[in-house]
């Protein structure tokens, strides 16, 4: 059991550090893409990598898990990718966007309780909210939230929606499949709809004659094959050994990933961040502890 735990948070730690790294490679990709183009070529690029795992992978599923697997993709993959982009594409403030993508846990909860009727313990609710509180904090710290160009942020909160409602059904109806093959089928299947937009947005027409298209087109690859393609097998792992609420949990590992690149870029960092991240880790612990511990 204890060997079990050390995996998941292992699991826990290694998807933060891959999406809170993701904004590098996004920066990259502005460079010679916009929104639309940078969606598109990511999915595609991701279910690229698995069409030939899909292709082996998909006679373990029934025509309904197929179908709920495309669900899954387009939930929790394909939909958000254009919505971040588009989002990213048009200066949301940085801030505000984590905070947005940050309600998943709670909206995983709240969805649980509307329509799942999935009970939540008191220590998941209180550890939650606790973490929630220091990411609000943090964003204050470091200057406030801009509301120029704000409206973009109903796509981000439309996003962060599409990725609990994918926790759901992932937890309920898809938990006894290998993470490996319902990433592979999900991704590889969705990647095909994002080749046909990547192609209708003409997203590689410069990529022969503009060095910083080239630059934007390989940020994007890495993007979609670590950010999307090997951190939704590990996803969907969370999901299946610890729980949905948990790997929701990852988003606020996000900004502590963040803070860390920032120390290398020998950003200033003050003491009220760090503690403001020490209140964030210390809701993922509270939410995640033993009861009676």
């Amino acid at each position: 059991m204890q060997k079990q735990r050390v995996v998941n948070w292992v699991i826990f730690g290694v998807l933060s550090l891959i999406w809170g790294s993701s904004f590098i490679l996004m920066k990259v990709s502005k460079e010679g893409l916009n929104g639309m183009q940078i969606g598109a070529l990511r999915i595609f690029f991701a279910g690229l990598v698995f069409m030939p795992m899909a292709l082996v992978h998909l006679k373990n599923f029934t025509l309904r898990t197929f179908l709920l697997a495309l669900l899954s993709g387009t939930l929790g993959n394909l939909l958000p990718a254009f919505l971040f982009a588009i989002a990213i594409d048009h200066q949301i403030d940085s801030s505000l966007a984590g905070i947005l993508n940050s309600l998943t846990p709670l909206l995983v909860i709240l969805l649980g309780i509307l329509f799942f009727r999935t009970p939540v313990p008191r220590n998941k609710l209180v550890g939650v909210s606790i973490g929630f509180a220091g990411l609000l904090l943090l964003s204050f710290s470091k200057g406030g939230i801009s509301l120029q160009n704000a409206g973009y942020a109903a796509l981000i909160f439309i996003a962060t929606l599409m990725y609990a409602l994918n926790i759901h059904l992932v937890t309920r109806f898809l938990k006894g499949i290998n993470p490996l093959h319902l990433a592979s089928v999900s991704l590889a299947g969705v990647g095909l709809a994002a080749g046909a937009v990547a192609w209708q947005q003409n997203s590689l027409a410069g990529w022969s004659s503009s060095e910083a298209t080239r630059w934007s087109v390989g940020a994007t690859a890495l993007l979609g094959i670590i950010g999307s393609a090997f951190a939704t097998v590990l996803y969907y792992a969370l999901i299946k050994r610890a729980g949905g609420l948990f790997a929701s949990l990852v988003t606020y590992g996000i900004p502590v990933i963040a803070i860390g690149w920032g120390v290398v870029a020998k950003e200033p960092v003050t003491i009220l961040q760090v503690a403001c991240l020490a209140l964030i880790l210390g809701g993922v612990w509270v939410a995640n502890r033993k009861a009676g511990t």
